[in-house]
């Protein structure tokens, strides 16, 4: 049987493909890997699904990085508003949390993947699950259909690619696509991992004295070897046996990354500061006041209820302060490279953990080889890109699940019409 469309790839952006495709009239086929659809959605957001951000269009895109620019036509066409009322649609009633984060009410991933597979199906899309695809076919210069490993070929019209990048391979994300898209004679970009926690060598990371330990609100600085200021993020973050992760270290990943590439040292200089809305100034006058207002009590006991508990030897200890130090013994100098240091705290950072174990891949399908309005190859007339394999990413907090979204719509749409 032939088929208008093939969506190859079951997660956020082929489920919007082929739902789009369906709606406007098309007879579609998504195939499907693995045995389940909606895989990665369905651990998205912490289990919850965090299915767009609410932010304006220009903030959204700069929560993009990564070439979050190519967007801006999708997103006209279809916007995350449109993303929100889409589920809102489908009887999923939505919830704005911190930083324009949309959860449905049910904090359930569950919810929202049952809801996007009902409505592909209810637009009459044929699913082939456990059906891994070998190879996309081209005929003359045109995207025809695909070749499954077990040998069967399928024809259509147009194939719309949605397999994603090579994060979080165990939801079926293993790159797949990328050689399909090179036999099209697409380029890939670099792969690199983003989103992904940061590792240290710093003593105090493996002795694991720290492990465990959590800030809310922090600032992460990553800095060039030249000294000058490469990002500043603010969020939470963890200490963990290997270095550093939590959302404000997830975002500076793909800097850390790229300056390692850039200037090959081997290392990337980081800076915590455990207070982003205060002065050194006023860190130091108050720490001071503190020591005065006790000044019999040792200076790691007043420090207590200021500063992370677990922080405290370090800090003094890099400050040249005696931990049994009373107030009448403070020597200033050293005070002073206390409230430097709760500002400026130095973490040598050596790399990242692995693509495998990142949250979102960096690099893919070369965007100058795509229609950012219709996301048909340039090169390959009826193929389709959508999601993660394309060289597109964001932050996490519902940015890359509207990339998704967005691109998906679009591709299954234009290949529709």
């Amino acid at each position: 049987m032939k088929y208008d469309i093939i969506v190859i790839g079951g997660g956020s952006a082929g489920l919007m493909a082929a739902s789009a495709a369906g709606e406007a009239g098309a007879k579609v086929l998504l195939i499907e890997k693995g045995a389940k659809l909606g895989r990665k959605l369905g651990i998205s957001g912490g289990g919850r699904c965090n299915v767009t951000n609410a932010k304006e269009l220009d903030d959204l895109i700069r929560h993009i990085p990564g070439n979050g620019r190519f967007l801006y036509s999708a997103l006209t066409a279809f916007s995350n508003k449109d993303i929100a009322a889409y589920f809102e649609n489908l009887g999923i009633r939505l919830k704005e949390e911190d930083n324009g984060r949309m959860f449905p009410v049910t904090d359930k991933a569950k919810t929202v993947v049952d809801a996007l597979v009902k409505k592909v199906r209810s637009e009459g899309v044929e699913i082939n699950l456990n059906s891994p695809v070998a190879e996309v076919l081209y005929d003359e210069g045109h995207a025809c259909g695909v070749k499954l490993r077990s040998g069967s070929i399928i024809r259509s019209r147009k194939v719309i690619i949605a397999v994603g990048g090579k994060s979080v391979p165990h939801t079926g994300s293993e790159g797949d696509g990328y050689a399909w898209a090179e036999k099209a004679g697409h380029t890939i970009t670099e792969l690199y991992p983003t989103e992904v926690p940061l590792v240290s060598n710093e003593p105090f990371i493996q002795d694991k004295s720290l492990q465990g330990l959590s800030l809310r609100g922090v600032g992460l600085t990553v800095w060039n070897p030249k000294h000058k200021k490469v990002i500043t993020h603010e969020g939470d973050m963890i200490f963990t046996h290997f270095g550093i992760s939590g959302p404000a270290a997830l975002r500076c990943s793909q800097f850390v990354v790229k300056e390692l590439k850039k200037h090959g040292t081997g290392k990337v200089p980081l800076t915590l500061d455990l207070f982003p809305h205060k002065h050194e100034d006023e860190i130091y006058t108050e720490t001071w006041r503190l020591a005065e207002e006790d000044p019999r009590k040792a200076v790691k006991n007043t420090l207590k209820g200021y500063l992370p508990e677990r922080l405290i030897p370090l800090l003094l200890d890099k400050s040249g302060l005696r931990e049994d130090l009373t107030f009448d013994h403070i020597p200033k100098q050293q005070w002073r490279e206390l409230a430097r240091l709760i500002k400026a705290f130095p973490v040598s950072i050596s790399g990242t953990l692995s693509i495998k174990e990142a949250f979102v891949t960096g690099g893919g399908v070369n965007l100058k080889e795509i229609d950012p309005r219709t996301m048909e190859s340039k090169l390959m007339p009826g193929l389709y890109f959508c999601g993660e394999i394309m060289d597109i990413h964001g932050y996490t907090g519902g940015y890359n699940i509207t990339a998704a979204f967005t691109t998906g719509y679009n591709a299954g749409r234009n290949a529709a019409l």
